[in-house]
């Protein structure tokens, strides 16, 4: 059935349940599993020359979080009897490269958390869950 899967983490507690799903699911069916977590882009200002925080610093910090993020998943890997590689990557678009890291690693399917926003909240917000859904030619479970 499937065989790699790829189980994009923020960190939130309501991922912590995606991983949670993938990791049952990679073991029942003896798949292997991929983590990746999406740091964003220094916010370049053309208005002014002043940034609040230096390039190295703010690309320090996301590295640090999103390494952190994929840890929490490697190690609920490795308790569950699994072996998980671990990505971080940066993208001005994290279902832009959820999607691209899944072809990357021949991943069969991805496993994502949603936020369960709706309504207005879900239009302004946006979802990338949504936006992995409608562009990936891939299974993806979403989980609630």
């Amino acid at each position: 059935m499937y065989k790699r899967i790829l189980v994009p983490t923020d960190g939130s507690d309501i991922t912590a349940h995606a991983v949670e799903t993938a990791l049952t699911l990679a073991k029942a069916l003896g798949a292997t599993v991929a983590t990746v977590s999406v740091k964003e882009p220094f916010p370049y200002s053309a208005i002014s020359e002043m940034q609040p925080v230096p390039p190295q610093e703010f690309y320090d910090a996301q590295e640090r979080i999103a390494a952190s993020r994929v840890k929490a998943v490697v190690d609920a890997a490795q308790a569950a009897g699994l072996a998980c590689e671990a990505y971080t990557v940066e993208a001005l678009h994290p279902w832009e490269a959820i999607l691209d890291q899944a072809k990357q690693l021949g991943c069969d399917l991805i496993v994502m958390a949603s936020h369960g926003r709706r309504g207005v909240a879900a239009m302004l917000l946006g979802s990338e869950t949504n936006r992995v859904l409608t562009h990936s030619h891939l299974p993806v479970l979403v989980v609630k």
